[in-house]
């Protein structure tokens, strides 16, 4: 794995779909969005240690979330940590990220957003699940919403959680 030196870890970005050829710089917005992450929760990890983002499919997805959380179904975002939330400061690998094609185009579509912020908003969330971040009762939800809706900011793209709360009202 080659670092890439725009992000504060060792980020390898694969892709093993040819459908992520119509987002052409995913690799570069996998990178920016790992890096506000990291700058806006304040993450830290090991210069050198690795994560791993798939820009996947929604059949290997579903395969993956089978086989792993026992759900035969696609979803967005899968996040495999490599060790637990107290150990990914000194970890030599932080885990793996992967992206299902056509269930986040299609979200995006849906939603009304670009791909390329919604592909951000998934590598935001993946990485903070990687730190221990959850979202399983509401006060988790919200510190991670919180924090997820702020390192969004820093690339520009908007609150992704404004519509839900614009409709809760």
């Amino acid at each position: 794995m080659s670092p890439d030196r725009s992000t504060p870890v060792a980020l390898e970005t694969v892709r093993d779909c040819e459908l992520w050829t119509l987002l052409p710089d995913a690799e570069a917005t996998v990178a920016a969005a790992v890096a506000a992450v990291f700058a806006e929760a304040g993450l830290v990890a090991l210069p050198d240690a690795e994560l791993a983002v798939t820009l996947s499919h929604d059949e290997n997805v579903r395969m993956l979330n089978a086989k792993w959380r026992g759900k035969n179904s696609a979803t967005n975002v899968l996040t495999f940590p490599a060790f637990g939330p107290d150990e990914t400061a000194d970890a030599p690998m932080l885990g793996d990220v992967i992206l299902a094609f056509e269930t986040v185009e299609r979200e995006a579509r849906e939603e009304g957003k670009a791909l390329s912020d919604h592909v951000s908003h998934l590598v935001v969330h993946g990485v903070l699940h990687l730190f221990g971040y959850d979202h399983l009762d509401d006060d988790e939800a919200e510190e991670m919403e919180g924090v997820e809706t702020r390192a969004l900011a820093r690339l520009g793209i908007a609150d992704p959680y404004a519509a839900d709360a614009a409709s809760a009202a």
